[in-house]
């Protein structure tokens, strides 16, 4: 088979390869000439090989029989390369030298991290992507996940702009009805489970495996519903000491803003519509250049690793700082590292240690909603007038409602979160007999959060208690100790046996906090320094933080059994017990089994002639979702639920706490279970250049859980959470690695990742416990408070668009189709009722017999929205190209989202003629678009739902490495990247890179941070 692809591969290359390299200057003090022919191990000549004279740039790419001629001194160095092959190096000591390179099987022998072990990545039967340290997104990311967006098929991953954001993260697909962690992928750092990312510097990460599928996932059991990606960070290696310096500064600029009017058209467009503006002071304020600037980030990381045969070593420290783009919006970091591992009893011993702390301080500005919003009020705030008023103090209108001035918000308004992280691991693994290894770790995690905010005695949010201070503390612990054999050994050279056995425990014990709300200073001096010098204590302002503990025991194991690498089996369970659900519950266990054949080893297979690899996979397993719970979850809870005057035995009056019900118990509360059967092919032609991966998944979510309204005259509290719905995702993916172009000096390698996944609610309701929809998505329309514009409802996607449909102006108002009969009964109600005079159409529409027209209202009624659109994608892409030319590369990474739609609720409130009539400002597009009689432009309606596809060139990086310079320096590398280049969208709002995560996906609300265009230039050196 090598043979004939050898062939294939020469008829690929020889027409663009055999070209000789151009010698450099050095070549006229070489005065040896060597010669030889390189081949395979079948004898097959390598036309197109590479030659080069190590440490030069002089080289010679062999001929069509293989054949080669070079200068070089004796002692000098040869390196022989070619794809597809093992890199061979030969010292200089004649003048015939002829070498047979070695098929190269690291791509199928190459190391992928799975839950308790390694394995090979042809042993591999599951969906498992790992990305290199050299594949990762380059920019200023204060969260590794970033590193991933684009990167992974089926890993969906929205960005912000703002340095105190963390990005939004889904694998195929939502699978449950709650938020925050209970959507999010489970992480494991160097193979200490539920570990916090902000721990690690990208700098330090070696490699990131993606668990994709349930077979890869099962292992971690309840808490990989989700996915697990496990982060792998560098260790030292035997030899010299090497010291690596990295760091990069950036600059950051606001991509777009809205156009919203200045003063002269503002006072344009209220004086035709014989509006009078109730607060023209005559200025001309873009309050937009007052609150946003350049941002400016800088980040620095030194490593020091080595060691020796016996004892490696690498530790790091890293700072960063990252500066928004809106004024007061910054965040810095101090992470360090540091790692050591040892062997003893003759090298059957390992032991290792690894801890890392991390520092980080963030910086904000008031984000609320109601206009309390630095982000909302630029846009907004009235040109009309200036920032100070002549005295020297903020212009502010506290009669117009919902009116704050974004200067003074973020200049009499301070919050600051201080996040202090500390995680210790140690590891001891013992070769007891041959194939034989016993692992024990234990790690724990601490981690503390200050929250200080300070609203100064001229905040207008503070509003009449002269300077508000709120300070609270709270600490997470988190313990795990595990223990497991692992048994490798290969039986007559083709029996592959994998066994792995453990045992968990873990604790965790969460929001272990206070919190104390003062107010009325003298003065601003101390801010939220020394809270005893205020006046008052806010009694409402105390907080809610309860300890909650959590305890989970697991037992799991796992076979693997491979004959000659061409059947392969694979099989684990693991069997969780957990305090977070109901006394009946709190076991559940999670199987998995997953098959594959390599099709490539067969030899019918083999004499097409066509495939380097070729591995079918199939599988189906079962994980859980415990991420989000606290201990009070499936509890009976008493809490304070008001106040009460009790008279005390002097008769002075004083407030004393309601006691009440806040939860119900549920003691038959369990997991959410999913479900998921994968099939996968992986494939490779031309000696691997060409290769890729094509899955198609079903995934399917039970019991999920939720709140159901229920009876007080059964239960004590009127909700109870419970498992009762089920959600679907199918989906396929699609992986495609190449390298189309290979020569001596320019080399192309390309990936393209494509994902589609159609997300399905199934059931909401069942005998006990029944609902029609949970209504989603409030966006807080002005005169539309109430009006939600999401539903999750059966046989819909979590991001169901439910909306007023827009039927245009009529007589100067915004009309909406009509859906309902409460709103017929208010139009024909003068006629004597609607019946007989519409008909109702497919689609709920109703037409008026007389007219022929559509049915609509000025007045929409709650019942009148309707089905419109939804937040999921259609197709999301990644791709990634990387040009080498010498010393230079160039990287350029392209992410797509396609088929989703978005409510632009930013340029609906911005299109409120009422904002003028208030005192407030619009968009620009308002004196083309609505007249000033439109009290319903602003409506939430399908008028504001877009078409959110989008292509961006997301990175373009250009480096130059230097290589070698000195007995000092071994490598210098420098480079050049821009982010967000371009975007090509038809979106009209700021960015169409909307969260896509959550129950709430698909929605520009009025906190959207300006997107950014960052410039960054760095520096790689290695001592």
């Amino acid at each position: 088979m090598l043979n004939v692809q050898i062939k294939r591969k020469r008829t690929f290359t020889q027409g663009m390869l055999f070209v000789v390299l151009l010698l450099s200057s050095t070549l006229a003090f070489a005065q040896n000439k060597v010669t030889g022919t390189v081949t395979d191990k079948t004898g097959e000549p390598l036309a197109g090989a590479n030659v080069l004279v190590a440490g030069t740039t002089i080289g010679y790419i062999t001929d069509v029989d293989g054949k080669y001629t070079i200068e070089a001194e004796r002692g000098q160095t040869l390196i022989f390369s070619f794809i597809g092959f093992t890199k061979q190096e030969v010292k200089v000591s004649q003048n015939v030298i002829n070498i047979t390179l070695e098929e190269d099987t690291k791509t199928l022998d190459e190391v992928v991290v799975v839950g308790y072990g390694v394995m090979t990545r042809k042993d591999v039967t599951s969906s498992i992507t790992t990305v290199g340290a050299d594949k990762l997104n380059v920019g200023v990311y204060s969260d590794p996940a970033q590193l991933l967006q684009g990167k992974v098929p089926g890993l969906t991953i929205t960005q912000s702009s703002n340095p105190n954001a963390s990005p939004s993260i889904t694998l195929r697909g939502a699978s449950t009805l709650r938020t925050g962690a209970a959507m999010e992928p489970y992480y494991i750092i160097d193979g200490v489970p539920g570990m916090s990312l902000s721990l690690i510097s990208p700098d330090d990460i070696e490699s990131i495996d993606v668990l994709r599928d349930a077979t890869a996932t099962a292992i971690y059991g309840s808490k990989a519903a989700n996915g697990v990606i496990i982060v792998t960070t560098k260790k030292g290696k035997a030899g010299h000491t090497s010291i690596s310096y990295s760091a990069y500064v950036a600059v950051d600029n606001v991509m777009k803003n809205y156009d919203v009017m200045n003063a002269e058209q503002l006072r344009s467009y209220a004086q035709s519509g014989g509006i009078e503006l109730v607060n023209d002071l005559g200025a001309d304020t873009k309050w937009q250049d007052e609150v946003q600037r350049t941002g400016f980030s800088h980040n620095h990381n030194v490593s020091i690793s080595g060691g020796t045969e016996q004892t490696t070593y690498n530790t790091s420290i890293n700072y960063m700082e990252r500066q928004g783009v809106i004024r007061g919006t910054d965040m810095d970091r101090l992470i360090g590292r540091a790692f050591v591992q040892s062997k003893g009893l003759k090298d059957r011993l390992t032991l290792s240690f690894n801890i890392n702390t991390s520092v980080t301080n963030n910086h904000t500005v008031p984000m609320d909603t109601q206009g309390k919003s630095v982000l909302d009020a630029m846009y907004y705030y009235s040109p009309l007038v200036p920032v100070r008023n002549d005295d020297g103090s903020w212009y502010e209108n506290s009669g117009i409602s919902q009116n704050y001035n974004p200067v003074a918000l973020i200049n009499e308004n301070i919050y600051d979160t201080e996040s202090k992280r500390i995680q210790g691991n140690g590891k001891a693994s013992l070769k007891l007999i041959d194939g034989l290894v016993y692992n024990l770790s234990l790690a724990y995690q601490n981690e503390q959060n200050i929250y200080s905010n300070y609203n100064s005695t001229k905040s207008l949010i503070a509003n009449g208690m002269d300077g508000k201070a709120e300070r609270s503390s709270v600490t997470n612990k988190k313990k795990v100790f595990e223990t497991y054999l692992n048994y490798d050994k290969t039986f007559k050279d083709v029996h592959k046996l994998g066994l792995m056995g453990g045992y968990s425990w873990e604790e965790s014990n969460d929001n272990d906090g206070f919190q104390l709300t003062t107010y009325n200073y003298y003065n601003d001096d101390l801010t939220y320094h020394n809270m005893g010098m205020a006046n008052k204590i806010d009694k409402n302002g105390l907080g809610g933080w309860a300890l909650s503990t959590l305890r989970m025991i697991s037992f799991y194991g796992r076979v693997n059994y491979s004959y000659a690498s061409k059947y392969l089996f694979q099989a684990t369970v693991r069997r969780d017990g957990s305090s977070a659900f109901g006394n009946n519950n709190r076991w559940a266990t999670f199987p998995s089994v997953s098959l594959a054949w390599r099709l490539s080893e067969e030899g019918f297979i083999k004499n097409l002639n066509i495939f380097d690899d070729l591995k079918l996979r199939m599988g189906y397993g079962v994980s859980g979702n415990s991420l989000g719970f606290d201990v009070f979850t499936a509890t009976q809870i008493y809490g304070a639920t008001g106040w009460y005057d009790h008279l005390t035995s002097t008769g002075e009056s004083e407030q004393i706490h309601i006691l009440g019900a806040t939860r119900n118990a549920n003691p038959d509360l369990k997991w959410e279970r999913t479900g998921m059967f994968n099939i996968g092919l992986d494939f490779g032609f031309f000696n691997n250049r060409l290769g890729g991966t094509i899955e198609y998944y079903d995934k399917r979510t039970k019991d999920l859980i939720a709140d159901y309204a229920v009876s007080t005259t059964k239960y004590q509290y009127n909700w109870l959470t419970t498992n009762v719905g089920e959600i679907s995702n199918k989906g396929i993916e699609l992986t495609i690695n190449a390298m189309p172009v290979k020569t001596n000096d320019f080399s192309w390698e390309t990936s393209l990742n494509l994902s589609h996944n159609k997300n399905k609610v199934v059931k909401l309701s069942n005998s006990m416990y029944s609902v029609d929809y949970f209504d989603k998505a409030n966006v807080d329309a002005g005169g539309f408070a109430t009006a939600t514009n999401q539903r999750v409802m059966e046989g819909s996607p979590i991001g169901q668009f439910y909306l007023w449909k827009w039927a245009g102006v009529k007589d100067g108002v915004s009309n909406f189709y009509v859906y309902s009969e409460s709103s017929l009964t208010e139009i024909y109600k003068d006629q004597g009722g609607f019946e007989g005079k519409v008909t109702k159409q497919e689609d709920g529409r109703y037409i008026d017999n007389e007219t022929g027209e559509y049915v609509t209202t000025s007045k929409p009624l709650y019942d009148d929205r309707a089905k419109a659109g939804s937040a999921q994608p259609k197709l999301n892409a990644g791709w990634s190209n990387t040009f080498t030319y010498k010393n230079w590369t160039m990287t350029a990474f392209f992410q797509g989202v396609f088929g989703n739609k978005i409510l632009n609720a930013s340029r609906a409130y911005l299109s409120n003629i009422g904002n003028v009539t208030a005192g407030k400002n619009v968009l620009a597009s308002i004196a083309d678009e609505n007249p000033v009689t439109d009290n319903n432009s602003h409506a939430p309606s399908d008028r504001y739902l877009e078409n959110g596809s989008y292509v961006r060139l997301s990175s373009l990086t250009l480096g130059y490495n230097f290589g070698r310079m000195n007995d000092y320096i071994k490598g210098l590398r420098v480079y050049a990247t821009c982010n967000n280049v371009f975007t090509i969208t038809g979106y009209k709002g700021l960015d169409p890179e909307v969260n896509l995560g959550g129950i709430e996906p698909g929605i520009d609300n009025r906190q959207t941070y300006p997107r950014t265009r960052t410039f960054m230039f760095g520096v790689n050196v290695n001592f």
